[in-house]
């Protein structure tokens, strides 16, 4: 194993949720400034999540649980404004989730040719 499920959610999974957050938070009409002030990033991040340079290899729309979630907590960071720190909180605890419940194991594979699914149970075993 070249690359640990560790890197695959802080390098991969964590920006991608990041991406789905501030779509879900676009769709609400907020413009990209607003959204940024909210999740305490800058608006260049949000343009780049936008337009898909930055957070764009993981889909999370495929995975409706996770989508929900993350539609739910766009939601409540318009109406409670939570800080920075709860905010990167929930987006690692949803990390872990996607690690958990497997959805990561396939694309984990493709970036690391090493790593056979089937045999591999350590995200499953750790946070399922």
């Amino acid at each position: 194993m070249k690359v640990s499920a560790f890197e695959v959610a802080s390098r991969y999974v964590y920006p991608s949720l990041r991406r789905r957050l501030v779509e879900h938070l676009r769709e609400k009409g907020l413009k990209q400034t607003e959204i940024a002030r909210l999740l305490h990033i800058t608006q260049s991040a949000v343009s780049r999540y936008l337009n898909m340079d930055r957070g764009a290899l993981i889909d999370i729309s495929q995975f409706p649980d996770i989508d929900a979630e993350l539609r739910s907590f766009a939601e409540e960071i318009i109406e409670k404004k939570p800080g920075e720190y709860e905010i990167h909180r929930r987006l690692v605890e949803i990390s872990v989730k996607m690690l958990g419940k497997g959805y990561v194991c396939s694309f984990h594979a493709k970036i690391d040719p090493e790593i056979n699914p089937s045999e591999c149970n350590v995200c499953l075993d750790l946070f399922g």
